[in-house]
């Protein structure tokens, strides 16, 4: 994070990433002397409504974000940056979205928690987006020129206003990860009950283990001694509120509805009341580590992993396995989790898995015959990508192993 400070005095010339949160109400034109250099512009968290049409100027600018601010609208001089790619503008005020704030070479959009009531026929006419976040706006269709998105691999239209099942996104041939709970077409009158509901009284919170769009998951402490659970628990307490991939009450039905695997995070009890929704979990064992990153700005909607981190094929053809069960577990109970990505995985030495995260999860025994082989298609192709990212990890003396020429081939079919 820079300075507005450092910027008036010129300190910055040269760098090729500018990120300000200083409460800005107005866009500062001191930017515009970076043209020669940046191609990140981060002014998320200020009070921004506009900017200006001499952004225009700045030619090597790929990438802008400014959630967290009261646009109205999205800037239509993003449309005239020929080099930008990836718009973030989460969280503002925004209703109307013109086809001419959406750049040619546009690859990653991202309006989740807005007020956008329709999409312009044009976003069809980007054909290198790659990822789309819609959730938690007001849109009760999406435009049929979507169809053409051929290179479309993330999707989140959660939290919307939309009364039919988007077919023009369903045979989408590189869609992999969809979120799609939360609106009127996918409404259900179902209420899982696999595990009691108890009072919040019932346990503590302890310390952060970790937290993401939905939640915060704590180490639980039960303040009753204990014969039905087990001792050591964990409790994601939710934000109560629409998240990037939707409503934190459907990814808790939808955790319920899976139910119990022995791959899974395995649920036990839930905090039904709207104002503390939580779900308590079985603590996962300190020997369990996350087994990738998130994507990153260059990887878009792919894993990233650390730095020489490598994989036996052994290890692999384990998890791969593990994961291979977990997906038919789910959608024989009609769940789409949305999010399968080695991110979301925990393992250990020995390579056993723990599956999690459902926030992005959407059930979908209410669709037709049809729509449901064409979903469990789209979620099939993220498995194929979690094979393929830990292939691209295993050790180059495996490559010759019968179990990695196995998975190539399964990866890419």
């Amino acid at each position: 994070m820079q300075t507005l400070a450092q910027l008036q005095a010129g300190q910055l010339i040269g760098i090729t990433r500018l990120a300000l949160a200083e409460d800005l109400t107005t866009f500062p034109l001191e930017i515009l002397s970076l043209a020669d250099s940046l191609e990140v512009l981060d002014l998320s968290n200020n009070r921004l409504s506009s900017l200006p049409a001499e952004l225009a100027q700045m030619t090597k600018l790929k990438i802008v974000f400014a959630s967290n601010n009261l646009f109205e609208s999205l800037p239509e001089v993003l449309g005239q940056c020929l080099n930008l790619e990836m718009i973030g503008f989460k969280a503002n005020q925004i209703r109307q979205v013109s086809a001419a704030a959406l750049p040619p070479q546009l690859r990653w959009l991202i309006l989740t928690d807005n007020q956008i009531e329709r999409l312009p026929d044009e976003l069809g006419a980007r054909p290198r987006l790659q990822k789309l976040a819609l959730a938690g706006n007001r849109l009760s269709q999406l435009p049929q020129t979507l169809s053409q998105l051929h290179n479309l691999e993330l999707v989140r239209i959660s939290a919307n206003c939309l009364t039919e099942c988007p077919e023009q996104l369903l045979t989408l041939p590189k869609l992999a990860w969809f979120a799609f709970a939360g609106n009127p077409f996918c409404h259900s009158t179902d209420n899982p009950t696999q595990v009691p509901d108890i009072d919040p009284t019932s346990f503590t919170l302890g310390e952060i283990l970790g937290q993401g769009a939905s939640g915060v998951i704590y180490q639980g402490q039960w303040t009753q001694a204990q014969t039905q659970y087990p001792i050591d628990i964990a409790v994601k307490v939710f934000k109560g509120q629409v998240t990037s991939d939707g409503y934190p009450q459907d990814e808790l039905n939808a955790c319920l509805q899976v139910g119990y695997h022995p791959y899974l995070v395995k649920p036990l009890a839930q905090v039904a009341q709207p104002q503390s929704l939580a779900l308590v979990m079985e603590l996962i064992p300190p020997n369990y580590a996350n087994l990738g990153l998130p994507p990153s700005l260059e990887s878009c909607t792919r894993d990233t992993f650390p730095a020489g981190f490598r994989l036996s094929i052994s290890h692999i053809d384990k998890i791969v396995m593990q994961m291979q069960d977990v997906f038919e577990h789910m959608h024989n109970k009609l769940v789409c989790h949305g999010d399968l990505y080695a991110h979301n995985t925990l393992f250990d030495q020995e390579a056993n898995i723990i599956f999690g995260d459902f926030g992005a999860a959407s059930q979908y025994h209410m669709l037709s015959a049809n729509q449901q082989s064409n979903i469990k298609k789209i979620e099939h192709r993220s498995l194929q990508l979690f094979i393929d990212d830990l292939l691209s990890i295993c050790h180059e003396h495996d490559h010759t192993d019968t179990r990695y020429l196995k998975w190539r081939k399964v990866s890419q079919t």
